[in-house]
């Protein structure tokens, strides 16, 4: 089993999550938008400490940030705030 968190690894899951925080912002389902903008701001959150973690070598921490970012765009499509489908950004029903 890999337990190592390889450069190649981190930028697929940078590369994830930004792509699923840009569906995100397209298909906001209306009268949404405010628990959309709380969810949003927390993921640009958790991503921005992504690349300030990754910038000090810390790639553990910057792993986690970007995994709680996706566990946000996630609950928000689960919870039917975003309106997006795609299987392989997203766990969606």
């Amino acid at each position: 089993m890999d337990n190592k968190i390889s450069s190649a690894k981190l930028e697929k899951y940078f590369n994830l999550t930004e792509k699923a925080l840009v569906e995100v912002k397209k298909n906001i389902i209306k009268g949404k938008e405010t628990e959309s903008k709380e969810i949003i701001d927390m993921v640009e959150n958790y991503v921005s400490d992504a690349h300030h973690f990754k910038s000090k070598d810390d790639w553990v921490n910057a792993f986690a940030a970007l995994n709680y970012a996706h566990g946000w765009l996630d609950s928000g499509v689960r919870l039917k705030i975003f309106d997006v489908h795609d299987n392989k950004l997203f766990t969606v029903c």
